[in-house]
């Protein structure tokens, strides 16, 4: 494929992790910004296929600073949707999120759940997921939602739990200090996400319009999760609950579980890393590039 990738402008003319990337010479890569409808339109000229995932997913920033989510995720969104509506790309993968179904009413969550946003963030993606959704009943773009349960590896930004976690681990922190420990979650290495999206890119019409969820199908709760993490790490630590970590109560999602059988048999998607294959694959490139993180600063 030939590749157009979209990153944010800033001043310094950086490309994030694609400054570093293998394939960076392979790549037409342009600064813009998702929010300015302008710059997308240009984008998706003579596109055949895409894939939105232009994004601000912080959570606890999200509370920060609202309206910036609402302008990336949902004007963003909006731009993407205009864009694909008027220049007729032949499939458009919209990324949506697990987040959007709330604490879990029942498990496995399936693509019938209630959307229950308790963030912000939240919020603005499932504003975006109802977008995406109106355009193809409403103008026939051709959108394909994928929701990934809990996407981790290697670049990560810190604010997430599991970079947060091993790179502490890695620093040599004697107690690793995170929010709160009960919630479970779906971790899914991001091999897998990739497999479900370049999946979703080829799946035939019976996939459009659809919402379909990518998740591993089990779930770990955070203190668990980081009490393995320390183990395959063969290091001595203590977790400890730090109150500056812990969201708002009622914001707190307390349980996430795919039930992901509709990406099996649209896509034929199932994941193929396990967990701890993927953790062990994550560590070991944040130890060669443990320099680029803050380990045990709070990244919100």
């Amino acid at each position: 494929a030939e590749v157009r990738a979209l990153v944010h402008y800033n001043a310094l003319g950086s490309w994030g992790w694609l400054d570093r990337s293998e394939v960076r010479d392979d790549l037409e890569v342009v600064s813009g910004d998702i929010a300015d409808g302008d710059c997308v339109d240009a984008l998706c000229q003579g596109v055949d296929t895409v894939f939105h995932l232009a994004a601000l997913i912080g959570i606890p920033y999200s509370y920060v600073a609202p309206e910036s989510y609402v302008r990336t995720n949902v004007v963003g969104t909006l731009n993407v949707l205009q864009a694909a509506r008027r220049h007729g790309p032949r499939r458009l993968i919209h990324t949506s999120t697990s987040e959007v179904y709330g604490s879990a009413q029942q498990v496995p969550i399936s693509e019938a759940h209630p959307i229950v946003a308790q963030s912000p963030y939240a919020a603005t993606k499932s504003g975006a997921d109802q977008l995406a959704g109106s355009y193809h009943r409403s103008f026939g773009v051709p959108v394909v939602t994928l929701r990934p349960f809990n996407t981790f590896g290697p670049r990560q930004s810190a604010r997430a739990v599991i970079p947060t976690i091993i790179t502490q681990v890695l620093g040599g922190a004697e107690m690793i200090r995170l929010g709160s420990l009960e919630p479970t979650r779906d971790f899914n290495y991001v091999s897998n996400t990739v497999d479900g999206f370049m999946a979703a890119g080829r799946a035939g019409e019976e996939a459009l319009g659809r919402v379909v969820n990518l998740g591993s199908k089990q779930e770990i709760s955070i203190g668990d999760l980081a009490t393995l993490i320390v183990d395959l790490a063969g290091a001595e630590a203590r977790v400890e609950v730090d109150p500056n970590r812990v969201r708002p109560s009622k914001s707190e999602v307390d349980r996430l579980l795919a039930d992901a059988s509709l990406a099996e048999e649209l896509l034929g998607w199932t994941p193929a890393v396990s967990l701890e294959e993927g953790l062990r694959r994550t560590m070991e490139w944040l130890r060669a590039h443990l320099d680029r993180y803050r380990p045990g600063r709070y990244e919100v």
